[in-house]
């Protein structure tokens, strides 16, 4: 009797159920009709913006028809030979920063390793765009190494020299400029992991940066396509892993489009532990001895803050008997 009780209630309860279901299902439809009714205009609105794009691509072709062979960005702006002294010494103005900045927040490893991902994979896209898109020298001024044709070995002497020294000026590395990356991401790390109350540090280091990306047109060592994609690379890439770093709820969504890029396997396997935004908490990078940390450390209603409070008594007591 009880097994019949209980399938005779479970068959009562499955009518009411479904209609549950069937009710909620509805009044979500009721609600979601107007809305989707209502957002009909921003379609409208969507459509009229490729519409005016598709027309503004057709002035720009045209426009640039008639600047072609003849006209580009170095035909504006004549080159200045220090430009490029400028972009290298902002560079490593920003990397100092960057590093020194580095080496005192708290959570250095994730943040290192956040770095070491972000070079290694903006300049293997600099690789791709290199080797399928080699442009000519945008300068007379470039000396160029001569080339070696088939002389292997002499190639991998120049890959072991260039890696180490740098000294031999080779081009063809020109989509996108490496200078673009260093300057711009330099810049986003500092400003990400800053606190917000140094505004005046960040003004400045954007200034380095901004300056920096400038003058590699005034000098004349990279195309204007050079620095766009390099900036646009940069950012976008720092952009996409930040923000799926700092919104955990994303990592696991189905409908999260940012996790089809090719690194996702590599992001899940460095940000696996990391379930927060990572706070920008500055510490010294060389603890102190234990000693120290005892008697200077404050620690709510603990031994170490009356430490401290008899230690400064006695100074002041012995700085008052000095002069007494």
């Amino acid at each position: 009797m009880a097994a019949s009780e209980l399938i005779q209630d479970s068959d009562d309860i499955r009518p009411h159920l479904e209609v549950n279901v069937t009710q909620r299902i509805r009044k979500r439809l009721l609600q979601l009709s107007p809305t989707e009714t209502l957002s009909w205009w921003k379609t409208g609105v969507a459509f009229l913006y490729s519409v005016f794009i598709l027309f503004f691509t057709t002035v720009i072709i045209t426009v640039i028809h008639e600047r072609v062979p003849d006209k580009s960005f170095f035909d504006y702006v004549d080159r200045v030979p220090w430009a490029f002294t400028v972009t290298e010494v902002n560079g490593l103005i920003l990397c100092g920063l960057w590093l020194l900045q580095l080496l005192f927040l708290k959570h250095k490893a994730i943040i290192v390793r956040r770095c070491f991902f972000m070079i290694g994979t903006l300049y293997l896209y600099r690789c791709v765009t290199m080797y399928i898109t080699t442009l000519p020298v945008p300068g007379k001024h470039m000396v160029c190494a001569p080339k070696l044709y088939n002389d292997s070995t002499g190639k991998i002497w120049r890959i072991l020299s260039l890696s180490l020294t740098g000294s031999q000026l080779m081009c063809g590395d020109f989509l996108y400029s490496g200078h673009t990356v260093m300057c711009t991401l330099s810049y986003l790390f500092i400003q990400e992991y800053s606190p917000r109350w140094m505004w005046w540090y960040r003004w400045i280091c954007w200034c380095l940066s901004a300056s920096g990306v400038l003058c590699i047109l005034i000098g004349h060592e990279h195309y204007s396509i050079d620095v766009v994609v390099g900036y646009f690379a940069t950012t976008r890439t720092f952009w996409w892993y930040h923000t799926m770093a700092n919104t955990h709820a994303l990592r696991q969504a189905p409908n999260n489009f940012l996790s089809r890029t090719w690194w996702n396997p590599i992001f899940n396997f460095l940000e696996k532990n990391v379930r927060t935004t990572v706070p920008v908490v500055f510490s010294w990078p060389v603890a102190l001895p234990s000693s120290c940390r005892q008697r200077y450390r404050i620690v709510e209603g603990g031994r170490d803050e009356t430490l401290c409070l008899v230690s400064f008594m006695k100074s002041m007591k012995a700085f008052r008997g000095f002069f007494t």
